[in-house]
């Protein structure tokens, strides 16, 4: 792969793991409202969306959610978060190698900026990136490609020259439509629902930050 002009990453799962213990909150709290759902079922059926979109499919399966749903768990969740997210291992190593090769890069995220700050402020993180965008604030959540478009603009890079570092098939679905190139981050391995999805949309798959770097020509 050529070096990019710039990085786009998503903030769950590729910088943070905040997916993990979210999963965990949601499943717990759902199975009080009607609707049990495994690990693999929540992974399949709901990773990539946004809470709104969860909210509207535990609906649709038959969970009986009160109007606040959203906000409570949305409060619960940002609670949680700044009690300890745990770091993706490389991924600091990996921005270091971006800083010195001079490749700016950024975040697209479906998730609310407060989020974003929560999870990635603990660690120092914002600060390094150009920009750390929503799609849910942009109003067209993954896989529409707008918040990737955004934070390409932002970097001053054209879509083809940039990359974009993806854990959820609907994100690699975001970058695809947008014309970048994608590379799917698996650090469980190939066989998770997610990992699957980003192979069926013929995005490489790697399972190490350590490994990055050379993945991008640096």
């Amino acid at each position: 792969m050529t070096r990019p002009a710039a990085l786009l990453v998503a903030c769950d799962g590729v910088n943070v793991d905040s997916e993990g213990p979210t999963f965990d909150l949601l499943i717990a709290d759902l199975a009080t409202r009607g609707l049990t759902l495994t690990r693999l079922q929540l992974e399949t059926d709901f990773i990539g969306g946004t809470i709104e979109t969860i909210a509207a499919k535990a609906r649709a399966a038959g969970a009986v959610l009160p109007p606040d749903w959203v906000a409570t768990i949305y409060a619960r969740m940002y609670a949680m978060l700044a009690e300890g997210t745990r770091l993706i291992p490389g991924v600091v190593d990996a921005f270091d190698a971006l800083d010195r090769a001079g490749i700016p890069y950024a975040v697209g995220s479906n998730g609310p900026v407060e989020k974003m700050q929560i999870s990635l402020g603990q660690h120092g993180l914002i600060p390094r990136f150009t920009v750390v965008l929503s799609g849910q604030a942009l109003g067209r959540p993954k896989p529409a490609p707008d918040v990737y478009l955004a934070a390409a603009a932002a970097c001053g890079a054209r879509p083809a020259d940039c990359v974009v570092i993806e854990d959820s098939p609907s994100g690699a679905q975001a970058a695809l439509a947008a014309g970048m190139r994608c590379l799917g981050f698996a650090e469980h391995g190939p066989d998770t629902p997610p990992a699957r999805g980003l192979t069926a949309l013929g995005v490489p798959l790697f399972h190490s930050m350590a490994d990055l770097p050379a993945l991008l020509d640096l």
